[in-house]
């Protein structure tokens, strides 16, 4: 989990929280705002955990919307750990560096956004085709969402 900020085409700022499976490399979602706090990224975790379940850990920096209380207590009554980065090291997370950089190759850098919830659509169309029609080397050529279910087959 972390962050990555772009802007509208009016100059207006607005960031995106990325959540992905470092298995699959599922990016299991993009919420876009303004600004997000705690509050905001525990409550993305509440929708995670209703639509595929928790992870045991995470893997976050120490950026202040991670370190809130809010997300530090939607983690502990979830069982979740959070594995805080050392700070200034993004290597300690270069999965998430690394998806980063084909999101912001592929879609910020790509994409004019008129407002927040035109970015919102378009950075989800990203995600979709991301997750569901581009086949990543690393998963012997599958899509992370084929890769993903290929591997709850075999945990079954």
């Amino acid at each position: 989990m972390d962050f990555v900020s772009d802007q509208l085409y009016n100059g207006k700022r607005f960031r995106t929280l990325t959540l992905i499976d470092l298995c699959s490399r599922e990016c299991l979602a993009l919420h876009v705002d303004k600004k997000i706090t705690g509050e905001e990224v525990a409550a993305a975790l509440d929708q995670m955990r209703q639509t595929r379940g928790l992870p045991g850990r995470i893997k976050v920096d120490n950026g202040p919307e991670v370190i809130s209380k809010a997300l530090d207590a939607r983690a502990f009554f979830n069982h979740v750990r959070l594995d805080y980065s050392r700070p200034g090291t993004p290597t300690d997370n270069a999965y998430i560096e690394s998806f980063h950089g084909s999101f912001r190759d592929e879609c910020l850098n790509a994409k004019w956004f008129m407002f927040l919830e035109d970015a919102r659509e378009k950075i989800e169309r990203w995600r979709t085709d991301y997750n569901e029609f581009r086949p990543h080397s690393v998963l012997t050529c599958l899509t992370p969402a084929d890769f993903a279910k290929k591997q709850a087959n075999i945990a079954v």
